[in-house]
């Protein structure tokens, strides 16, 4: 398989991996997972990391032919119909995505999203191909974090979106409406049966414990050997028991609120109000 040049841009505030992935032979590239810089305290945004994977993109010569998501983030703004205005390049996500829309537009009240995944220009189907210039990308579904994720698998490479962590940080939370730990286990598995030496990279780290570096990129033979979640054969019924015991003790992501209502509008933004303000929803509840 020919090998994709891969440029990751880190965004601290979410801990979130984006990609610039290119072909290095005709300067065909896609972009994977791009944030919209966003602070939740004002509720302003800005594009300057955007902006960054642009520049780069120009500097090398590269044309942007696909921005793709990898699922609905729930810990980050999409900053993908910015690309896809600087560039045309059609936004894409797994076909699942309507599962997640029709989850959450009653949820928000979002009688605007469609339920249909037309906000996004491309539903991709699991095992689809598809091309940045003369390399192969193919589609894996990999649902389990939510019903929608898929991971990409480009070359030698395959971005994992939530899927899978760091090999000293285990694997995705599978405890947000539509997720399922024991779909999850079954799709990090089809990813481990892939060759040892393909290389993953991931979409989020957070630096296990004892790690004083951010890091993305691992490969499978390391993940099924070293995964402290999966790695050295652990069974489905006891990753799955461990799974559903630490989701239990984890918090909401600080931005899954803001996250969700726009992602699931393929990073576009709710409609504005008479007022000509765009508002981002709360749902409250009271505790009994």
């Amino acid at each position: 398989m020919n090998a994709p040049d891969i440029q990751a841009f880190f965004d601290e505030p979410t801990n979130t991996v984006s990609y610039l992935v290119a072909d290095p032979e005709n300067r065909k590239a896609a972009v994977i997972d791009p944030v919209l810089d966003y602070d939740h305290k004002s509720g302003k945004a800005s594009t300057k990391s955007l902006d960054a994977i642009l520049k780069t993109a120009q500097d090398r010569g590269l044309e942007i032919v696909w921005v793709l998501e990898t699922h609905a983030h729930a810990d980050h703004l999409s900053g993908a119909p910015y690309i896809k205005l600087k560039t045309g390049a059609p936004v894409a996500i797994g076909e699942r995505i309507r599962e997640v829309q029709k989850i959450f537009r009653p949820v928000f009240n979002a009688e605007d999203v469609s339920g249909d995944g037309s906000e996004f220009d491309h539903l991709f189907t699991d095992g689809e191909i598809f091309e940045i210039g003369a390399l192969k990308g193919e589609v894996i579904a990999t649902p389990g974090h939510t019903p929608a994720c898929i991971s990409y698998r480009i070359g030698d490479a395959v971005f994992v979106g939530d899927t899978l962590f760091m090999p000293d940080f285990g694997t995705a939370r599978a405890d947000f409406p539509g997720g399922d730990a024991r779909q999850l286990y079954r799709s990090i598995h089809r990813l481990l049966s892939l060759p040892e030496a393909t290389r993953l990279f991931m979409c989020h780290d957070y630096k296990a414990p004892g790690r004083d570096e951010y890091a993305w990129e691992t490969t499978v033979g390391e993940e099924k050997a070293r995964n402290i979640h999966v790695g050295g054969g652990k069974s489905e019924d006891d990753y799955v028991a461990m799974r559903e015991a630490r989701d239990a003790t984890l918090a909401a992501p600080n931005l899954l609120m803001p996250s969700i209502q726009v992602n699931m509008r393929a990073g576009k933004l709710p409609p504005a109000e008479a007022n000509g303000v765009t508002y981002l929803k709360v749902p409250v509840t009271l505790a009994g």
